[in-house]
C-alpha cells in the first residue's frame, strides 16, 4: 500500500519534529574513521611523523594532523564536550576512555592497489579501519573486565559505552584522488556505486557490532583544491567554474555524495535501531569558497603553507632545490584568512567554519544537530 506524498512529508516532519524535541544525546565516547581530514595521529605515528609548521596554530608543535591545526573532527569532540580523540595506532600517551579515531591520512573506502609509497595512499581503507575497531573493542572489554583496579581502566573505554558512542565518518576524498589520476571520468563513475556500497558495508558492520548513532560526511568539492591546479596553468575555457574550481572533478563529487545519501536513506530502513545522520560537507566547503571574500577569506584558493610558483613546488614543510637554492616550504602569514592550508587539507580556519555550519543541523538529513544524533527520525 502506497501512501500519499503529502502524507509521506507530514510523517517526516513529525519525526524530525520529535527529534528535535528530544533532549541532547549524552555520547560518552566517539569512533571516528576517514581520511587526512580526521586523522589525529594515526598515518605519523604508522609511517613518518609530519612535521613543523603543520599544527603550529592552536597545539603549537606538529600534532599528526594534515592542518594547522584542529580539524572538523576535533571541534566535534569540543562540541560534545569530549577530548581530542587518540588516534588508534599512537601507542604513546593515548587514552581511549572517550573513543578513539580509525582514521588515517590517505585512507581509502576501497582496498587500494597501490602503496603508500607511490602516491601517499594508506593501507588502512575503511574497512581494515572497522576490523581494527573491532579488534579494539573485544580487546578492551577483554582488559577491562580483567583489571583489577579502577586505575587499570581509567584509559579504557567502558564495555557499555559502545553502544552509546557516535560513530563520526569522513573518508572518500581519495578514492576519487586515485580514480581521477587513473581512470577516465566514465570509468570513475561506473566505479561510484562500489565506493558506496563499501561504505555502506562498514556502517552495517558497525551496527552488527553495537553501534546505533552514525554521523556521516559526504566528500567536500575536489575540484576546488589547489593541488589540482598547479599543473594546469592555462587551462582551456570551460574548464573551470566561476569560482576557480574544476567543474568536471566537482560534478563527480557531487554524484558519489548522492549515491550516498540514497543508499544511507535505504540504510535506515534496513537498520531498525540506527540513527543515521547524512552530513552535507560539500555545501559547507563550497559555500567558503565561493564565498570567500565575504567570509575573511580574500582568496580561497591560495595556499598557505609551501612554495608554489609556476611548476615549481616545494610542499609544506620540506625543502627542495630550486634555481639553485634550497627553499622550505613555509607557512604564510595571517593563516586565519586562508582556506587551503597546504593545498589539499584545509586550514584550521576554515575547518571552524565548516564545523560550524554543519554541527548544528542545517545541513544535515535529517536536519538535527550533532547533539541529538542519537534519535532515530
Amino acid at each position: 500500500m502506497e501512501f500519499p506524498a503529502m502524507v509521506v512529508f507530514a510523517f517526516l516532519v513529525l519525526q524530525v519534529t520529535f527529534a528535535l524535541a528530544s533532549p541532547d544525546c549524552d555520547f560518552p565516547v566517539v569512533f571516528n574513521f576517514g581520511d587526512s581530514n580526521s586523522d589525529t595521529g594515526a598515518i605519523s605515528a604508522a609511517f613518518e611523523p609530519i612535521r613543523w609548521p603543520y599544527g603550529d596554530v592552536f597545539f603549537n608543535k606538529p600534532s599528526g594532523r594534515d592542518s594547522d591545526g584542529r580539524l572538523i573532527v576535533d571541534f566535534i569532540a569540543e562540541r560534545l564536550r569530549l577530548p581530542y580523540l587518540s588516534a588508534y595506532l599512537n601507542s604513546l600517551g593515548a587514552n581511549f576512555r572517550h573513543g578513539a579515531n580509525f582514521a588515517t591520512g590517505g585512507s581509502t573506502v576501497r582496498k587500494p592497489n597501490e602503496t603508500i609509497y607511490e602516491y601517499g595512499i594508506s593501507p588502512f581503507f575503511l574497512d581494515m579501519q572497522v576490523t581494527q575497531f573491532e579488534q579494539f573493542k573485544a580487546r578492551s572489554n577483554d582488559l577491562y573486565n580483567q583489571a583489577k583496579n579502577p586505575s587499570d581502566r581509567e584509559k579504557l573505554t567502558r564495555p557499555e559505552d559502545f553502544s552509546k558512542a557516535l560513530y563520526t565518518f569522513d573518508i572518500g576524498q581519495n578514492d576519487l584522488a586515485m580514480g581521477f589520476r587513473k581512470l577516465s571520468i566514465d570509468q570513475l563513475r561506473a566505479a561510484l556505486p562500489d565506493i558506496v556500497n563499501q561504505f555502506a558495508s562498514a556502517v552495517q558492520r558497525l551496527y552488527k557490532l553495537g553501534g546505533r548513532s552514525f554521523w556521516i560526511h559526504n566528500t567536500g568539492p575536489f575540484g576546488c583544491l589547489p593541488v589540482n591546479q598547479f599543473y594546469t596553468l592555462n587551462p582551456a575555457p570551460g574548464i573551470l567554474d566561476e569560482h576557480g574550481c574544476i567543474k568536471a572533478q566537482n560534478d563527480i563529487s557531487m554524484e558519489l555524495n548522492n549515491q550516498l545519501k540514497a543508499k544511507l536513506e535505504k540504510l535506515r530502513a534496513e537498520l531498525p535501531e540506527a540513527a543515521i545522520t547524512y552530513v552535507d560537507v560539500y555545501a559547507a566547503k563550497y559555500a567558503l569558497i565561493s564565498n570567500g571574500k565575504t567570509q575573511g577569506f580574500p582568496n580561497p584558493l591560495k595556499v598557505c603553507c609551501g612554495y608554489h610558483v609556476r611548476y615549481d613546488h616545494v610542499w609544506c614543510g620540506t625543502k627542495a632545490p630550486i634555481n639553485g637554492s634550497l627553499v622550505f616550504g613555509d607557512a604564510c602569514e595571517n593563516r586565519a584568512q586562508y582556506v587551503s592550508w597546504d593545498g589539499v587539507h584545509y586550514s584550521e580556519a576554515a575547518n571552524h567554519f565548516v564545523a560550524n555550519h554543519i554541527l548544528n543541523g542545517s545541513l544535515s538529513s535529517p536536519p538535527i544537530p550533532i547533539t541529538k544524533a542519537c534519535h532515530r527520525s
